[in-house]
C-alpha cells in the first residue's frame, strides 16, 4: 500500500463518518447520548467488532 492509498483511505472514512451528523444532526445526537450510556466493555466490543469486520474487507479486496 503506497501513501496515496493509505490518504484516500482516510478521506474516504472522513466523508463516511460525517454522513450521518451532516444528514439527520438530531439522530445522531440521539445515537451519541446512548453510546455515552454503554459500559467500556460494550464500546470495546463494538471497536474490536468494527476492526474485524476491516480487516476482513481488508483481506477480501486484497485476494480479488
Amino acid at each position: 500500500m503506497d501513501s496515496g492509498t493509505f490518504w484516500a483511505a482516510l478521506a474516504l472514512m472522513l466523508v463516511l463518518e460525517g454522513l450521518f451528523p451532516f444528514l439527520s444532526p438530531d439522530g445522531w445526537r440521539r445515537m451519541f447520548l446512548k453510546l455515552l450510556q454503554l459500559r467500556d466493555g460494550q464500546l470495546r466490543f463494538f471497536g474490536l467488532t468494527s476492526i474485524v469486520i476491516g480487516l476482513v474487507i481488508l483481506w477480501v479486496l486484497s485476494q480479488g
